[in-house]
């Protein structure tokens, strides 16, 4: 029973994640439509990045506290990605040069959210399996 409530945990965190992921869509298109000027969309976006990051970590070390190899190994890619961008510094995005890297912007967000959904649907499996699994 206590595996079962290990994936239920992981499918809400991978919900707040994809949440996150496309709120942050949503301010690019909204910048893309001139909704919003680049300086709302910029500082909405930069206040949710680093909850994102802290997010995606803490579900890769869960995943290795509850025994979950394969997610964890799936998992790792992702932090990777995100860690590499945070000790580059360019994990924020920059008010003035928002306009020049929009596409590049949410082409990051969309493989994101394409992998968040692929990582979600093993979780719903497993979780699945699990319960099934408790049930006989």
């Amino acid at each position: 029973m206590g595996d079962l409530y290990a994936w239920l945990v992981s499918f809400f965190f991978l919900i707040a994640l994809l949440v996150v992921v496309v709120y942050q869509l949503m301010c690019l298109a909204d910048l893309e439509f001139d909704y919003i000027n680049p300086y709302d969309s910029s500082s909405r976006i930069n206040r949710v990045i680093l909850p994102e990051f802290i997010a995606q970590g803490v579900l890769c070390i869960f995943y290795l506290v509850t025994g979950h190899w394969v997610m964890s190994l799936l998992s790792i890619p992702y932090l990777y990605y995100n860690v590499r961008l945070y000790l580059r510094n360019q994990h924020l995005v920059d008010v003035t040069e928002i306009f020049n890297l929009l596409n590049w912007e949410k082409k990051q967000r969309l493989f994101k959210l394409f992998y968040l959904v692929c990582l979600l649907f093993l979780s719903i499996f497993w979780m699945i399996l699990t319960a099934l699994d408790d049930h006989e």
